[in-house]
């Protein structure tokens, strides 16, 4: 439970200090909760309906404004929201499901899916045709953080297919000790190393940059898990509702635009939060996780998909007793825009 760990300290030392929002609060400004303090466990194309919204105008049309900052991980973007520098997060919900089983007063709960399967992409060194699991055997795999839910997934998936983690000739060596935002460049600089995981719009740009190639898409070999979704406290949802309520109509007006226009279109509309990417680098993403499907249409987290995550977690033994689902999601509100 070394992510749980890191929560705990990370948020006891920023309680410790106090943030900026709650020292203004505290000094008698009032604060508006149509302003949301937003924070994004880091930047992503995977997270293509929230930028859309954001850019065109669907917050504003609520009448909403949106303040998003990034966290750069789970822990950081976690320990913003109970601290109150953060009014909603998007990260995985396995953070909610440590942060509820350390035990908060005010507990973080998901109200909101926006993406129900793996984002990442195996990206080799080299051209490998007709990729398989077996391709990984004798070679190492940067997969993500210990603890996140990039690398578990990825566990779950090599050892649900057979196949053993560890240094020997005939397993995969998946490592877990490289930061999120710091898996491409450490995989660019470390020869030994002929695979890793990637986010779009990194895994194009990378393949684009260096000869790479995209060689399999986790998503389609994890099937539908509750990878990222919207967290808030508790307190938010029961005395802030309308403001919940308002910020998910906005995610579905831009899954629907989505849906509706060609990937160039959609590229255009997320160009503004992707600043150094082409259009067409954006399209090729969009179309990349069209295809595998990774948006939720409704934003509801259902009961079998959870379980799914539970199953990835303790096979990752980064938990030894699951979290009743009904306690770590309300769907109240996702379930009432999709009636």
């Amino acid at each position: 439970m070394k992510l749980l760990r890191k929560i705990t300290i990370f948020s006891l030392i920023a309680l410790f200090v106090c943030s900026t929002s709650l020292l203004s609060v505290g000094c008698g400004k009032k604060k508006d909760y149509n302003t949301i303090e937003l924070n994004e466990v880091t930047h992503s194309i995977f997270y293509a309906p929230l930028y859309v919204a954001i850019n065109n105008g669907y917050f504003e049309e609520e009448g909403l404004t949106i303040n998003l900052t990034n966290g750069g991980g789970s822990n950081t973007s976690m320990s913003a929201l109970l601290t109150g520098s953060a009014d909603i997060i998007l990260a995985g919900p396995e953070t909610v499901v440590f942060t509820q089983q350390e035990g908060v007063s005010d507990k973080p709960v998901v109200f909101g899916q926006l993406t129900h399967c793996d984002g990442s992409f195996i990206v080799s060194k080299d051209a490998v045709e007709n990729f398989t699991l077996a391709d990984l055997v004798g070679e190492t795999i940067i997969g993500g953080r210990a603890g996140g839910l990039p690398a578990m997934t990825l566990e779950y998936i090599i050892e649900k297919n057979g196949y053993t983690i560890g240094t020997g000739a005939n397993e995969i060596n998946l490592r877990t000790d490289v930061a999120f935002n710091l898996t491409a460049s450490v995989w660019e600089g470390d020869s030994s190393v002929k695979y890793c995981t990637l986010f779009e719009p990194t895994a194009t740009n990378v393949a684009n940059q260096n000869g790479a190639s995209i060689v399999a898409s986790l998503g389609e070999m994890s099937g539908s898990i509750p990878y990222t979704c919207f967290a808030t406290r508790q307190s938010f949802l029961e005395k802030h509702e309308d403001v919940a309520e308002k910020f998910l109509k906005a995610i579905i007006k831009a899954y629907k635009f989505i849906e509706e226009n060609e990937a160039e279109t959609v590229a255009e509309a997320l160009l503004p939060s992707f600043d150094g990417n082409t259009i067409s680098e954006l399209a090729v993403a969009v179309e990349h996780y069209m295809s595998i499907g990774a948006w939720s249409e409704n934003m509801v987290l259902t009961e079998q998909s959870f379980t799914n995550l539970m199953n990835v977690m303790l096979n990752a033994e980064e938990i030894t007793e699951t979290s009743p689902w009904s306690s770590i999601v309300d769907n109240s509100l996702a379930e009432k825009l999709a009636a």
